[in-house]
């Protein structure tokens, strides 16, 4: 086994010697190693055959598209696509050209040769699967996981497009060979056909209900279209009949499997396209190839070891390329592959030498022929006689094409009862020695459609146009060859059973029947155009001398030889019959004497004599010869080779009959037994009638012509006064028309009119309709800004609530603070008052004692300077004085009361205004409130500091009052001694003077002393002047005082009057806001 390592090349040889498979049938395995890494391989991922089967395409990881040609030995890169391939294609129209769906999910055209790119076609969604192009080429299906792609490969574009449910995935798409049907097999185990040309749904298969589900996961087809086989996730494989649509069988694989990964089937040259070897590729990476008739195992390719992923096998069925599991390609070859079960099987017959024994009896199986047992007497020598050198006769006709001997096929033939279908194709041709002359044909061919069998689709309508035309292309050359073949009404249902089976090589087909025809259907037109009454009549002995009784009940029926023997004989039993049978039988009539058919007819009578004694009826026994019935043709052909020995030479057909003649090379023999001067008479019969015909046609065209020549006329004539007419009839129309028309156009006006009119008014009412909804809209908005506000109403109510009391409670506590600040202040000011009231007391000491000391003093001068009057007149005049001094300190001091006591009225007055702004203020009334008690405060201590300015000032008047009445003693004594005499002379004057200004002073002493009580001390002030001006300045502070007290309550009772009001205001506000909520919700 050769090893090819294509590395990086781009072209070379795919194996460098000349190959020999090995046991295991490998030829070359390819493998591509890294450029940088030589012990790394490049994985091919997909393979596919061009449709000659010589070539094939294979993809690797790379995204390299190598092209290996098997024929030539030569491998090719032709293109390199930068990403990896998901699926090849390469059997389109244009050779040249190949598909790839690469894992982006596209799919690109390209051409081999040039290396050029074709064409690029998206849509899928997903990686595609798989491409399966049409038979013709024309035609391609792509399939990923969600849908499946019809594409036009003339212009590429996407024709149809499969969707399915996600839920149900789709496995494969793909064409039917020989055939415009398109299989769709889905996740769900359900099979489609479809019309490719219309896309219609032709039929389902049904889904089998009995056993295991299997999970359809692969698909393989015969080439004839016709059996389909389905395998997936067991070791059951199911074949289907398309034709019928029914389950054909199910193939059990051994335990081995248990999933099917590929199937394939494997075509044969002489299997007619019904393939009947499959390859099944399994888990363990071991490909089984089995035949689907016998289900028994041929081969194996690949092994545990080394495990096979894909393969593919060529169209011709001669090589298979695998890719194995460690990314290699293998090459194998089918015929080493097959060449242990293609050997021919051994002869059965052997001669013995030197013993007794004249004939043993062998058991054969389909394994090995099985050699008699040795005997148990002495060895006994044995010698095996080969034929003389000069073959005999009956050798020469024994011998047949391709090393087959005749009588070597008849006893296998008589052992297994039919010929291997796989080889029956290769023996017909061999028993048939067909020559196969191509030219001949050709030349038959190129005459065309005989016109016996142009309209032959009327008379035998088939389903399948190449089925048609292929029948249609035989008899034709059949036609051609002979000219009795273009008048025989039976030779479509002669030939169409071969055609059926050489469909696809019409050249065999043809000299299959033309062999037929020459062979087993002797003396057949010698009484054309009847049916052969000579073979009627052989065959009618033949049954007179097996079955009398039988044929005597047909004669009484009124049957015929002409009912019972030429409706089998003209279709050649293919009416009776179904297709294995009917190989069987002709498996046997090609290895036979051409009488074996005749006799084959008898013995299908005898076989059927028990339902034919049964009928009574012409019309029951023409039922029974045109339709199957239910007959053993094993036992029929059995009862033929019996009636062929035990049927009397007299009346046996073969002595009536020639033997076999195949047809001639190069050229096909003349085929003249027949009635030429009745074929020839028809011919010309139906030439003179044909010529007849002509003539008459020719005369009746004439005659027509003429006819119509004259009729022409006459239509004219006619058509002319008709025209005038008609112009008449028209022009009153078209009157009549104008004036419909116009008042349809009227009609029309006013309807339009009238639609306009309604579509201005549902305009109206839909702008209506739009701003009420607007109106409604902006309501609705409103309304829920208002539901906002009144919330957000609420919550700040809530809020101011809470605010609320928390500023009541606050002011409560400030009020308990100012009160007790209020209370404080009260004793400050007693303090300060009891103090004011020691330092006037002291004061008035002090002055009284600097009094007494003046007086002391003033008194000791006035003794020492006067005597007793003048004494007495100065004690006068002092007490004068100080009378009139004490009552202007009075008249003072309450002149400073009452102005003290407007002033606290002022501010009274300012503190009610205040608080009337405290009404008005309500968010700000306890901060003013505060600062009210703050500005009386200051107020107050601006008093005091008045006070005691003012107190100063009347100290400093008292000073200046003392200097003045110093300065007034001072001058008294100076004058003293100038008016001694003076005073003496005005004393009594003086006295009198006196007493006038006491009666009339409104100030006097006694008048300003509030207290009634009168004191020892007030009653010594009496006699001392100076001790009653100190007595009123003490009275005075003490209406001072009281004045203060008066104050001072009257501003808290102003101050619990306007918190009063401070609460009524609020709750006013509260009932208000809740009045206006209600209002908002209702």
């Amino acid at each position: 086994m050769q090893t090819t390592d294509i590395g990086n090349k781009e072209e070379g040889k795919v194996w460098h010697r000349k190959p020999t498979p090995s046991n295991t049938g490998v030829m070359v395995t390819v493998i591509r190693s890294a450029a940088a890494y030589q012990s790394k391989t490049v994985r091919f991922l997909h393979v596919t055959f061009d449709t000659t089967g010589d070539s094939f395409l294979a993809g690797d990881h790379h995204g390299n598209i190598y092209v290996f040609d098997i024929t030539r030995n030569r491998f090719r890169l032709v293109q390199k696509t930068g990403q990896a391939c998901t699926a090849l294609a390469f059997n389109l129209r244009r050779t040249t050209e190949f598909l790839v769906a690469l894992a982006d999910y596209s799919i690109k055209c390209f051409d081999k040769d040039t290396k050029q790119l074709v064409s690029w076609m998206r849509g899928h969604e997903g990686a595609v699967s798989s491409v399966s192009v049409h038979g013709s080429g024309r035609y391609a299906i792509s399939t990923s996981a969600d849908t499946a792609q019809l594409w036009d490969l003339d212009t590429f574009q996407r024709k149809r497009k499969l969707n399915v449910r996600q839920s149900v995935g789709i496995q494969r798409v793909f064409f039917l060979p020989l055939s415009n049907t398109i299989l769709s097999c889905f996740n769900d185990d359900s099979i489609f056909a479809w019309e490719s040309d219309t896309l219609f749904c032709k039929y389902q298969l049904p889904v089998p209900d009995e056993g295991p589900r299997i999970h359809y996961k692969a698909f393989a087809v015969t080439r004839d279209g016709k059996i389909l086989a389905a395998g997936g996730r067991s070791n059951l494989l199911h074949l289907w009949c398309l034709d019928t649509r029914q389950l054909l069988r199910v193939v059990q694989m051994p335990p081995k499997v248990r999933t099917v990964r590929q199937l394939e089937f494997l075509p044969d040259s002489f299997d007619g396209g019904a393939s009947q070897t499959l390859g099944v590729l399994s888990q363990d990476g071991v490909m089984r190839f089995i035949n689907i008739q016998t289900c028994k195992l041929l081969f194996n390719i690949g092994s545990h070891d080394d495990a096979i992923t894909a393969a593919t096998v060529s169209p011709n069925g001669r090589h298979i390329v695998t890719i194995m599991d460690n990314g290699s390609l293998n090459i194998y070859s089918v015929q080493c592959l097959t060449q242990d079960y293609n050997k021919p099987p051994p002869s059965l017959v052997k001669v013995v030498s030197g013993g007794e024994c004249s004939a043993l009896t062998m058991k054969v199986k389909s394994e090995a022929v099985q050699r008699p047992a040795k005997t148990s007497g002495r060895r006994v020598n044995t010698k095996v006689l080969r034929p003389p050198a000069v073959p005999m006769t009956e050798d020469k006709e024994n011998e047949l094409p391709d090393g087959l001997n005749k009588k070597r096929l008849v006893t296998l033939l008589k052992a297994f009862g039919e010929y291997p279908a796989k080889y029956r194709m290769f023996v017909w041709r061999s028993l048939l020695r067909l020559p196969e002359n191509h030219a001949a044909f050709s030349s038959l061919t190129d005459k065309g459609l005989h016109s016996a069998y142009l309209s032959i689709q009327e008379r035998y309508p088939i389903k399948s146009h190449k089925l048609q035309r292929g029948l249609q292309r035989v008899l034709s050359a059949l036609a051609h060859w002979a000219a009795i073949f273009g008048e025989t009404d039976y030779l479509p249902l002669v030939a169409f059973p071969f055609v059926k089976l050489f469909q696809n090589n019409p050249l065999l087909c043809f000299e299959v029947v033309a062999t037929t025809i020459v062979n087993w259907c002797q003396h057949w037109f010698e009484y054309f155009p009847n049916p052969p009454l000579n073979i009627l009549s052989m065959a009618e002995n033949v049954l007179a001398h097996h079955d009398k009784e039988l044929l005597q009940h047909l004669i009484d029926c009124g049957v015929t030889s002409q009912l019972y023997v030429w409706p089998l004989l003209e279709t050649l039993f293919s009416e009776v019959l179904t297709r294995d049978e009917w190989l069987k039988l002709f498996d046997n009539v090609f290895s036979n004497h051409p009488a074996f058919l005749l006799v084959s007819v008898v013995s299908y009578v005898t076989c059927c004599r028990a339902p034919l004694l049964l009928c009574s009826h012409k019309e029951d026994f023409e039922y029974f010869f045109h339709h199957r019935n239910n007959l053993d043709v094993s036992a029929a052909i059995k009862e033929t080779y019996r009636l062929m020995e035990s049927t009397p030479a007299d009346i046996h057909p073969r002595n009536m009959l020639d033997d076999f003649q195949p047809l001639t090379r190069g050229q096909y023999p003349v085929f003249n037994k027949y009635p030429t001067y009745i074929v020839e008479y028809q011919s010309q019969e139906r030439e003179r009638i044909r010529q007849q015909e002509v003539d008459y046609l020719r005369e009746r065209q004439a005659v027509q012509e003429l006819r119509a020549e004259v009729v022409q006329r006459q239509a004219e004539d006619e058509a002319w006064y008709t025209q005038q007419e008609l112009l008449q009839q028209a022009e009153e129309k078209r009157r009549d028309i104008l004036q419909q028309e116009e008042s349809k156009l009227a009609e029309q006006r006013t309807r339009l009119t009238a639609m306009k009119r309604e579509l201005k008014v549902k305009e109206l009412q839909l702008m209506d309709a739009a701003r009420r909804r607007f109106l409604k809209h902006q309501q609705d908005q409103r309304l829920t800004e208002l539901h906002r506000l009144d919330e957000q109403i609420q919550r700040k109510m809530n809020t101011r609530d809470q605010e609320t009391a928390a500023a009541v409670q606050d002011i409560q506590v400030r009020q308990m603070e100012l009160e007790a600040q209020r209370r404080l202040f009260e004793q400050q000011l007693a303090k300060e008052q009891v103090r004011v009231t020691q330092e006037v007391r002291a004061e008035v000491d002090t002055r009284r004692h600097r009094s007494e000391v003046e007086e002391t003093t003033f008194q000791h001068l006035l003794n020492n300077d006067t005597d007793r009057l003048i004494s007495s007149t100065s004690q006068v005049l002092e007490e004068c004085l100080a009378e009139a001094g004490q009552l202007g300190v009075d008249t003072e001091w309450q002149a400073e009361v009452m102005r003290r006591l407007d002033q606290e009225d002022a501010d009274r007055d300012r503190h009610y205004h205040h608080l009337a702004g405290l009404h008005r203020e309500t968010r700000t009334k306890e901060q003013q409130l505060v600062n009210i008690m703050e500005d009386v405060e200051g107020q107050r201590w601006e008093e005091v500091v008045s006070q005691k300015a003012q107190l100063a000032e009347e100290r400093q008047a008292a000073a200046t009052a003392e200097a003045n009445r110093r300065v007034f003693l001072s001058q008294e004594e100076e004058e003293t001694e100038q008016h001694r005499d003076n005073l003496r002379r005005s004393q009594d004057h003086s006295l009198s003077q006196q007493w006038e200004m006491r009666a009339r002073s409104p100030c006097s002493t006694s008048g300003l002393l509030h207290n009634p009580v009168a004191s020892p001390g007030q009653s010594q002030q009496r006699h001392s002047p100076n001790n009653i001006c100190l007595n009123n300045q003490s009275t005075s502070d003490d209406s001072t005082c009281f004045s203060l007290d008066r104050g001072r309550g009257e501003l808290d009772c102003r101050e619990r009057e306007l918190m009063q009001d401070i609460r009524e205001l609020r709750q006013k506000l509260a009932a208000r806001g809740k009045n206006s909520n209600s209002t908002t919700s209702h």
